[in-house]
């Protein structure tokens, strides 16, 4: 086993060839684990109270285990993948760059976001992967630990299907965007259990069931498509434990603690919104990292993914009492507050995300 520490985040693309061969396999002398460490002073909590709670988390973790996948089975990995963005959806066709190249040249660069997206999802899975399992050491009720450590399991299993999806038909990885990485490390990395609830379960929990959402209601690849259906159903269960949790233990918090756990989850969902740039695509192929940026972000894709996301995210921040009359400013100015009304997640469709996991979305 060949393990080698870095100090700082790999910034290559890395081209995987397999996703074009038959039969490759690797032995443990192909394998090099790319390793940065972090410490974290994480305080862990026995509970030797083992009562029962019959109440939504139980529910939600019960409803975890019924319906766990396997990513091996049931997923078709034999269908074909594609990387077509339709031309509606696609900010660059104007662009110079871009609309100067012949259509191999633009399917190279449409693999390339696809690969990018999909890159991300994977780094934030591993980094829910993490989170989840410092949340079954330190969260202090029994219940929360049980359903931590079954979103454990869910995190591991997001990650195997990203993976397998990337290196056996995209074929290329990208490095994890920056402003994802800085928010992985500040909830990892925080000593505080309940900050790495919010920023998990509502923050990074909502970004994804927002981006999940989004992806799969574009999604002409079949592949892409059923995994994001299984993911999202997963998903929709993290952030309705987080919403259920949260908003009874923020009550208990004196008044400073409340306004540093608003202030948090203001930073991050700041943070989020940077994460929504492919500044590494820009960069590879030596297009104007601003003027390509700008093109980006006026693209009906982004804004598409950016209503979604805060649709999701505002409400469940108001519903736990974190959109405090300190950051309420703070979201205006964002022009993000304006979501704050719609529905949150504490309640469920408990019918529908009960569902056989091969019916239909």
């Amino acid at each position: 086993m060949d393990i080698k520490t870095v100090s700082k985040t790999p910034d290559e693309v890395i081209h995987y060839p397999q996703a074009d061969a038959d039969d490759i396999e690797l032995g443990p002398a192909d394998v090099e684990h790319v390793v940065e460490i972090f410490n974290t002073p994480l305080t862990g909590s026995y509970n030797w109270d083992y009562s029962i709670q019959d109440d939504r988390i139980r529910k939600l973790y019960e409803l975890g285990k019924k319906l766990n996948w396997n990513a091996e089975v049931d997923i078709n990995w034999d269908l074909p993948m594609f990387h077509h963005l339709a031309p509606d959806l696609n900010a660059f066709l104007d662009y110079e760059p871009y609309a100067r190249l012949d259509e191999d040249g633009q399917r190279e660069v449409n693999q390339h976001l696809n690969a990018w997206t999909l890159s991300q999802f994977l780094h934030g899975e591993q980094g829910a992967l993490l989170v989840a399992s410092q949340l079954a050491s330190c969260a202090p009720t029994y219940n929360a630990k049980l359903y931590a450590a079954s979103q454990t399991f869910d995190e591991a299993r997001h990650v195997e299907a990203f993976n397998k999806l990337i290196q056996t038909r995209v074929g290329l990885s990208y490095p994890v965007d920056p402003s994802l990485k800085s928010l992985l490390d500040k909830i990892l990395t925080d000593p505080r259990w309940d900050l790495k609830f919010i920023g998990m379960q509502l923050v990074i929990e909502g970004f994804a069931l927002s981006a999940f959402t989004t992806m799969k209601s574009i999604a002409e690849d079949s592949i892409v498509g059923e995994l994001l259906h299984y993911i999202i159903r997963d998903e929709a269960r993290h952030v309705t434990f987080g919403v259920n949790y949260l908003e009874a233990y923020v009550q208990t918090l004196s008044e400073e603690d409340k306004e540093a756990r608003a202030m948090f989850a203001y930073e991050a969902c700041v943070v989020a919104r940077e994460r929504l740039i492919p500044t590494g695509v820009f960069q590879h192929f030596g297009w104007d990292v601003a003027q390509a940026r700008e093109i980006y972000l006026r693209g009906p894709l982004v804004n598409k993914f950016r209503d979604l996301l805060f649709t999701r995210i505002m409400p469940n921040l108001r519903r736990i009492g974190l959109l405090t009359d300190a950051v309420r400013p703070k979201f205006e100015e964002l022009g993000i507050l304006e979501y704050e009304h719609l529905p949150d997640d504490y309640d469920i469709d408990w019918a529908e995300i009960s569902k056989p996991l091969h019916d239909a979305a």
